[in-house]
């Protein structure tokens, strides 16, 4: 587990599946630039980089100055949660420039939007509506006919939300507001850069929210009624190097190790997902509160107690619930922190819990918090119904005013 900034670690993220592979140890533009031609021998590569990044840090043109000949096109920032109009405007210009090769620079909404656009050019996509029908989530169409990606992705997250991890993406249409999962064909990064340094770019906001997100995909995981044996292991080492790891961030935002443990957390939360585990309300909702301007891990910051809450209220998954809360209290920073807060161990819910970690990281905690109001919750709450996961949600969710009891809880 120890970072080692001299060497190189690469292997498969999951000892049972080759894809896709991490890399860490070497500087992120060493390591591209060995992996571009020793592995994927790629000759025009296509970099689609955080704006942020790129205009407040070097590290697009570092990356830009390793790869040197082999860069044919850059775009430089994508709008959250992921826009179909942006989609095929890289489409159209990866096409253009012959791209055999999609690298990322940045957090989650471009690891997203490069999947779909690696799926968009197999496919020879140039519109709405040609994209739309490669949707997974739109069972009007016929999904035989979609081919695979035969461009292959890199990426170099600066986050923890984990979407480099799986092959499901997902990308909001402009025009409904409505985001929509792709998952028929579609396929996620062959090769995961991990550079613990290159993450200190990032604001501690991005960072400790979307390591929430990621802590999301691991309570979610133990909390399912639908559980395994081999998810609830991978989701429980996952939180006991998220939480610790996220809260020494907040404490020591150099503190490499801390960063370095969170990325490792963040594939110990991916592995559970892996097993087939569905999420439930915090990740349904989420997905249609997305578009509304907050920011993916965000959703989890203000969703997650509530949800957890109402599901205990509803008596539907209480020993679930207190196997997380029993994993929680066992790491002693977080129980020096749970202390701190006036909580006693063996009496204080997984709702207080979690409420107790979010606010000690400074994360918001209300629908007000992210300026989204009361006019909202009716749309918010009837789109949160067409995703799959409020069904799989251990209080199945089949009607809006049960997702608006959700709401109403953070409305704040």
């Amino acid at each position: 587990m120890a970072l080692n900034a001299t060497s190189e670690t690469f292997r498969p993220a999951f000892p049972d599946h080759d894809h896709p592979k991490i890399t860490y140890g070497l500087p992120y533009p060493e390591a591209c630039r060995k992996h571009v031609e020793s592995t994927f021998h790629a000759s025009r590569v296509y970099i689609i980089s955080s704006g942020s990044l790129a205009r407040n840090t070097e590290a697009l043109a570092s990356l830009q100055l390793a790869l040197g000949s082999k860069v044919v096109g850059t775009r430089i920032g994508m709008k959250a949660h992921t826009l179909w109009s942006e989609i095929l405007e890289i489409v159209n210009e990866a096409r253009e420039a012959k791209a055999d090769l999609l690298i990322t620079l940045g957090a989650g909404s471009l690891t997203d939007g490069a999947k779909i656009i690696a799926l968009a050019l197999a496919n020879d996509v140039s519109t709405f509506e040609e994209l739309g029908a490669l949707a997974s989530d739109r069972p009007d169409k016929q999904q035989e006919h979609i081919q695979p990606p035969d461009v292959p992705i890199v990426s170099i997250p600066t986050s923890l939300s984990g979407g480099e991890y799986s092959d499901l993406g997902g990308a909001t249409n402009d025009e409904t507001h409505r985001k929509h999962m792709f998952s028929t064909s579609c396929k996620g990064p062959a090769l995961v850069v991990l550079d613990a340094e290159l993450t200190k770019t990032t604001p501690a906001s991005v960072w400790l929210s979307t390591g929430i997100r990621a802590v999301d995909h691991c309570v979610e995981t133990i909390c399912s009624l639908q559980g395994k044996a081999e998810a609830d292991n991978n989701a429980e080492a996952g939180l006991k190097l998220l939480v610790p790891g996220l809260l020494k961030s907040k404490t020591d935002g150099q503190d490499l190790e801390a960063r370095h443990r969170c990325q490792m957390g963040v594939i110990e939360a991916m592995k559970a997902i892996g097993e087939g585990v569905p999420m439930g309300a915090s990740h349904a909702i989420g997905h249609q509160l997305g578009p509304l301007g907050v920011g993916h891990g965000e959703t989890s910051c203000i969703l997650l107690p509530a949800v957890c809450k109402y599901n205990a209220e509803h008596k539907a998954n209480i020993d679930r619930q207190q196997k997380v809360v029993k994993i929680l209290w066992e790491d002693q920073e977080v129980k020096g922190l749970l202390q701190k807060r006036g909580l006693t161990e063996g009496k204080a819910n997984l709702g207080v819990v979690l409420d107790a970690v979010i606010r000690e990281l400074g994360m918001p905690r209300s629908l007000k918090d992210v300026h989204v109001g009361r006019d909202k919750l009716e749309d918010l709450a009837a789109n949160s119904l067409h995703d799959p996961w409020c069904a799989t949600n251990p209080v199945p969710l089949k009607k809006k005013e049960q997702v608006l009891e959700i709401l109403e809880m953070v409305l704040g």
